[in-house]
């Protein structure tokens, strides 16, 4: 269950309440790893009934009160054994692959507006990710310079292109996704 991790992996930072989890979570739409609140909230519950993040409640901006979690020493260790442990492929969903599939079944012309809403979509993904990309290569994301402000600052150059490499990867994806989305113009004929 990678939300468990993503989730020890963002509080490994700062602690933080379900809503500011939330939020990060929606904000990094596509991203890595994306989660719904109801997603979000029910894996917290698990992870404190399981000890791997401890809750404390503090009052909110609006005077209720909140529930703050922050990771346990044994969050922590179980954290750093999945980051270290290889992962098995998960199998490949992808629902634009599979309609492309069937364009054999529908007009052509359907079938075009179709792959121009995909590229569309690509490139729009393909420009958040290169201004998160550089906001990480330049220590700039808040989440970072928590993580970093508890990292001896020798290490942080490597730890900001590391993170920028993951976006790296993604871009490549989405350039390599549009360059074959275009191909199957030729394809489609008239």
């Amino acid at each position: 269950m990678s939300l468990k991790y993503a989730l020890l992996g963002v509080l490994t930072a700062r602690p933080m309440n379900g809503y500011a989890l939330s939020r990060y979570f929606a904000g990094s739409h596509y991203w890595v790893w994306t989660a719904s609140q109801s997603q979000i909230y029910s894996s917290l519950k698990t992870l404190e009934s399981s000890g791997l993040i401890e809750a404390t409640s503090e009052e909110g901006l609006n005077g209720l009160e909140s529930k703050v979690y922050a990771i346990t020493g044994q969050g922590r260790d179980a954290f750093i054994e999945w980051a270290g442990s290889p992962h098995k492929l998960t199998p490949t969903r992808d629902a634009f692959g599979l309609q492309a599939l069937y364009f054999d079944a529908i007009d052509p012309a359907d079938a075009r507006e179709i792959v121009d809403q995909f590229i569309a979509g690509q490139e729009e993904l393909l420009a958040e990710w290169r201004e998160q990309r550089a906001l990480l290569a330049a220590k700039a994301t808040p989440l970072l310079k928590e993580r970093l402000a508890q990292l001896p600052p020798e290490t942080h150059d490597r730890v900001a292109r590391l993170k920028a490499h993951v976006f790296d990867g993604l871009i490549k994806q989405a350039e390599d996704r549009i360059a074959w989305a275009r191909e199957t113009y030729a394809l489609l004929g008239d």
